[in-house]
């Protein structure tokens, strides 16, 4: 066995141990719903020591990260019905990458990272069964995010999106993260200014484009 297989075992022992009788009182209260505040603050902890690309600081909000899944999967096991665990979660992702790299796993050729992006928003309609493009977004996201991901859903299907670089004017077209940034940053001034919510304004904007297009599959 691996170390690595070892250091995954011991963290689960640890995970058990923690919530087992006689173990620690808070940990054993925990619920998947108590621990949503977690998962998101160690979420925004590892953005942060990526955009600061301090190593150190992701390895620890790694495991802090990983630690949430094992906690996660440790509450699965208690469930009085359809228990899950560490195993089943681990399985069934390794599955999953299985199955949509068939340019990997399988015979498939592809020419780009595009058809590759392709090919898995295919394969996952296929495998859920989806009737409508949008399935599956959380739109109790918030308003950017549910933006970016609606317009990607769109257009990994074929949609016609808000604004393609063609529309652009040539002189946008070398747009920089930067200023792309500034950009955002001064419609977000302007809606401050007006009195106007940005967040309210753009979740509307989002779905009356998600009410625009064709969403069947």
């Amino acid at each position: 066995m691996s170390e690595d297989v070892k250091a995954l075992d011991h963290l689960r022992d640890v995970m058990d141990r923690l919530r087992s009788p006689g173990g620690c009182p808070w940990d054993a209260e925990q619920s998947h719903s108590s621990l949503l505040t977690y998962l998101l603050e160690e979420s925004y902890e590892f953005i942060d020591a990526v955009e600061r690309d301090d190593r150190d600081a992701m390895v620890e909000e790694l495991g802090d990260l990983l630690l949430q899944v094992f906690f996660h999967a440790r509450i699965g096991q208690e469930r009085s019905d359809r228990k899950f665990d560490i195993d089943e979660v681990a399985n069934q992702v390794a599955a999953k990458l299985i199955s949509r790299h068939p340019h990997v796993f399988g015979d498939l050729k592809v020419n780009s990272s595009g058809e590759v992006l392709e090919n898995w928003e295919r394969i996952k309609n296929e495998e859920k069964q989806r009737r409508d493009i949008f399935d599956g977004v959380p739109l109790g996201q918030p308003a950017l995010s549910l933006a970016a991901k609606v317009v990607l859903r769109a257009k990994k299907n074929g949609r016609e999106i808000p604004m393609t670089v063609k529309d652009m004017d040539p002189a946008e077209q070398n747009l920089e993260v930067d200023e792309y940034g500034e950009a955002l940053l001064q419609l977000v001034s302007l809606g401050v200014a007006k009195g106007l919510d940005p967040e309210d304004a753009l979740r509307s904007a989002t779905r009356r484009y998600m009410d625009s297009v064709d969403r069947r599959i």
